[in-house]
């Protein structure tokens, strides 16, 4: 057997387990995590560094390197992330609704742990910690696999954990790395068919098409992040330029930055133009169509295979469109359900824009940097669903339950 396979035979083996343990057992241990990754928060980013040096060594990019750099305000907030999946209520047993039929049957839908959940992500060792963290109380064994690149990390990382999960009663492979970087061991993990509950992969366009190819386990495709801001033609001009600053510019290497503005001709001309040398001053480099260049001559050409680019940089396409209905169709068109905004002081626009755009967050005068599990409540996420079954947008703890029924009798037999 393999070292992939015994890996997630040790993890269904003891899933069982794992989905018994108690409310507080699981709390209990998940404070003992984000305490114990401060601690040794130090020891982290010795390793981590060691990751970054070769990363630069390799001529990684700075997009990538920002991903993999751990700080102590990220550990900070890795261990934030776990003591907040602590304080929610524990999805396992949760009834969500429950009825009595005629014959005095009471027949109740109760959520309950998938079982194992693997992720594969790349270059982002805080996904350690929030992946461990969610599958722990949502009472799912997890498997980690994370790429060569963050390797030294995600062995710290995952070695902290263990020791402080099963310290408080916790078994031991609850939390597990899954061995090897290759792409041969990540068909292992897509193909451990009967093993393996469900599949997230994070990562670029290679890695969800090898899912996609050769995936036999069920998956969630966490997708590219070609989000959109459209400010409408009733927009508030200074809300406008803060919010697709903030898209844009805090920090673009994410999935959830923007990627594309589009704004409607009738307020393109007086705030256009403005909002672009804003965006230029921060370093974006702008690639606009024809109007854009008429409004602000600096602009590069854009092309078609730029409003489908995720560019993760300081790179932004912008459109002006002469109406609504055009704007919703590009955004439709060329996002990837993750994140689209609408930036209107129209009410009907708003609502319109929620229900016609096709897309896992919908946001109304916000920015898509909010596209992210902790900023909703969930502490963290496994990853952000760009499909529409069973989960869609940022998945916290509800999306790695299912639902089953528990029918509950005095003796009764169907005639």
């Amino acid at each position: 057997m393999s070292d992939v396979l015994d890996v997630c035979n040790r993890a269904a083996d003891l899933a069982p387990a794992v989905a018994r343990l108690t409310g507080e057992t699981k709390n209990r241990a998940l404070r003992a995590m984000a305490a114990a990754l401060e601690d040794r928060a130090a020891g982290l980013i010795e390793r981590n560094a060691e990751d970054v040096e070769r990363a630069r060594a390799d001529g990684t990019s700075q997009t990538l390197i920002d991903r993999l750099t751990l700080t102590d305000s990220r550990i900070a907030g890795m261990s934030a992330g776990l003591r907040i999946v602590a304080d929610q209520d524990d999805p396992v047993g949760q009834v969500v609704e429950g009825w009595k039929r005629p014959n005095g049957l009471l027949v109740e839908r109760v959520r309950a742990p998938l079982g194992v959940v693997a992720v594969i992500y790349e270059a982002r060792p805080n996904v350690t910690a929030d992946v461990a963290g969610l599958c722990l109380k949502s009472g799912n064994a997890a498997l980690l696999r994370g790429s060569s690149t963050a390797t030294a990390s995600n062995q710290a990382i995952v070695k902290v954990l263990q020791e402080a999960a099963t310290a408080e009663g916790v078994p031991a492979d609850a939390i597990q790395l899954v061995p090897g970087t290759s792409r041969e061991s990540a068909l292992e993990l897509m193909q451990a068919k009967g093993l393996v509950d469900l599949l997230v992969p994070r990562g670029g366009k290679e890695l969800i098409k090898s899912i996609e190819d050769n995936a036999t386990v069920p998956f969630i495709i966490d997708g590219d992040g070609n989000c959109h801001v459209y400010v409408d033609a009733s927009a508030d001009p200074q809300m406008a330029t803060d919010i697709i600053l903030n898209a844009k510019t805090q920090r673009p290497s994410v999935c959830n930055a923007a990627e594309t503005l589009v704004v409607h001709n009738e307020i393109a001309g007086k705030w256009l133009g403005g909002a672009l040398d804003r965006l230029a001053e921060k370093g974006v480099e702008i690639r606009g169509d024809e109007r854009v260049k008429a409004l602000w001559p600096d602009a590069v050409d854009a092309t078609e295979d730029d409003w489908g680019t995720e560019y993760l940089d300081l790179v932004l396409a912008v459109k002006v469109v002469d109406s609504f209905d055009e704007a919703v169709s590009h955004v439709n068109r060329y996002g990837t359900s993750n994140a689209e905004a609408i930036v209107t002081g129209d009410l009907a626009a708003a609502r319109r824009f929620t229900s016609e755009v096709d897309s896992g967050s919908v946001f109304v005068n916000a920015s898509t940097r909010f596209s992210d599990g902790g900023e909703f409540g969930y502490g963290a996420e496994i990853g952000i669903s760009t499909q529409k079954l069973h989960a869609r947008g940022p998945m916290g703890l509800h999306a790695l339950t299912s639902e089953r029924y528990v029918v509950w009798g005095e003796g009764q037999i169907r005639e």
